[in-house]
């Protein structure tokens, strides 16, 4: 094997600043865009962020179809029900305003509508589906976050549970990235604290992965430059954007949540949601991550408070942190360093540590955020139990796009002992 001797830094354009939703539809009518679709879940098109989008593209005469039946944790059947609805409609631009599953909805309905494949699972990662190539571009999308988590506005991943397989997988491609993403601090008061909690856990656990994960030049270089996967291990660019995430989060993830009336919290995690997208958006994350897939996926009845379903659900990012601690306290062994610098960045005094203690003082700091945010005390909280454990084992095995990232080697033994330890958190 040849080893990587480059890394790539792409993300999308981003707008910040109270208000640019209402600028819309100017850039719209700026593109030449004739007739806009929107998306959005059944909630958000309910409330005031849908509703300024609308406005906006009424004032600036860009006619738009809506579709405000994007599902929270889409799954394959809500993609494609998107998709088909996209394809009978008439439109040149999309505009997605919502949180994570609408953007990577709308991803989803843009790539399929432009290139359709042969079978669904021609462009989902390997070994799941075939990873094939985006063959070009496409149309402009706009995203607009009503959440401050996922950072999807600004990366070119679209995640999804595979119903069949009842465990999360995703398309990657750094030509899904949205063209621009509007991040209007207006947006993300309609939160509920629960999803504030869920979606500022989902920036912490990015930011660390994509900080600790496999450096790119350890990463196996691609044969052509078009090859070089959009998750390219930790690099110096992105290093930058998720120690920043981190800072942020510690300044101000606890005060948002308890207060969502606090502007200056609620803005600064909508930008913390983004630097921590542009830095796993181009390093990636890793077991976090991919263990977080099946937790999502098998869960059989548990609801979290805040969200409103017709289905069982775990919120992401609480599916991610869960796993976080047991995770980081058995990698920290590869980069000790790092770990250690991560537990800085969350407000950890760290000058006296020892780098063998660095997996254990992280792990405390993420435990300790979990308490103040009342996050679900382990998996077993959720319903899973230790027999449970070879199916979420099973459920991460196929996650190569993110686990083939984590700095340290596992297996199944590995991963079991992981889950394990991950059944209660404190």
């Amino acid at each position: 094997m040849t080893n990587e001797i480059a890394f790539e830094m792409a993300t999308s354009s981003i707008r910040f600043g109270t208000g640019v939703t209402r600028e819309v539809g100017l850039d719209l009518a700026d593109w030449g865009v004739r007739r806009a679709l929107v998306l959005t879940d059944p909630v958000v098109g309910r409330l005031r962020p849908a509703q300024v989008v609308r406005e906006s593209l009424d004032a600036n005469q860009i006619p738009l179809v809506l579709f405000d039946r994007v599902r929270i944790e889409p799954t394959d059947e809500s993609f494609l029900e998107a998709i088909s609805f996209a394809r009978e409609a008439d439109w040149d631009a999309i505009v997605a305003v919502g949180g994570g599953s609408t953007i990577d909805t709308a991803k989803a309905v843009n790539l399929y509508t432009t290139y359709p494949p042969s079978d669904f699972l021609d462009y989902v990662n390997p070994p799941i589906g075939k990873g094939l190539r985006v063959p070009g571009p496409l149309k402009p999308l706009i995203a607009i976050p009503t959440t401050a988590g996922t950072g999807s506005e600004t990366t070119g991943v679209a995640i999804f549970d595979l119903s069949r397989m009842h465990a999360k997988t995703g398309i990657a491609s750094r030509l899904l990235k949205p063209t621009l993403g509007l991040l209007d601090p207006e947006n993300t008061r309609t939160m509920p604290p629960q999803v504030a909690a869920s979606s500022g856990l989902d920036v912490l656990s990015h930011a660390i992965e994509s900080y600790t994960a496999l450096p790119f030049s350890e990463r196996p270089r691609p044969e052509r430059p078009s090859l070089r996967p959009a998750y390219q291990g930790s690099n110096p660019i992105s290093d930058v954007w998720s120690l920043q995430a981190l800072r942020m989060v510690a300044r101000y993830l606890v005060r948002e949540v308890e207060d969502l009336c606090d502007d200056e919290a609620r803005a600064n995690m909508l930008l913390a949601s983004s630097y921590a997208g542009v830095g796993f958006g181009n390093a990636g994350v890793h077991l976090p991550h991919g263990m977080s897939y099946p937790v999502s996926g098998m869960v059989k009845g548990y609801r979290a408070a805040g969200y409103t379903v017709d289905h069982p659900l775990v919120p992401h990012g609480f599916s991610v942190i869960l796993n976080a601690p047991s995770v980081f306290r058995y990698t920290a062994e590869a980069a000790p360093r790092r770990h250690l610098e991560a537990a800085e960045a969350l407000g950890v005094d760290v000058s006296r540590c020892r780098q063998q203690d660095a997996g254990r003082i992280l792990a405390e700091r993420i435990t300790w955020f979990m308490q103040k945010l009342n996050t679900p005390n382990g998996l077993r909280e959720l319903g899973y139990t230790s027999t449970d454990i070879p199916a979420l084992v099973e459920g991460t095995l196929p996650q190569h796009r993110v686990t083939k990232l984590a700095p340290r080697p596992f297996g199944n033994e590995e991963l079991g002992r992981l889950f394990e330890e991950a059944m209660v958190a404190w």
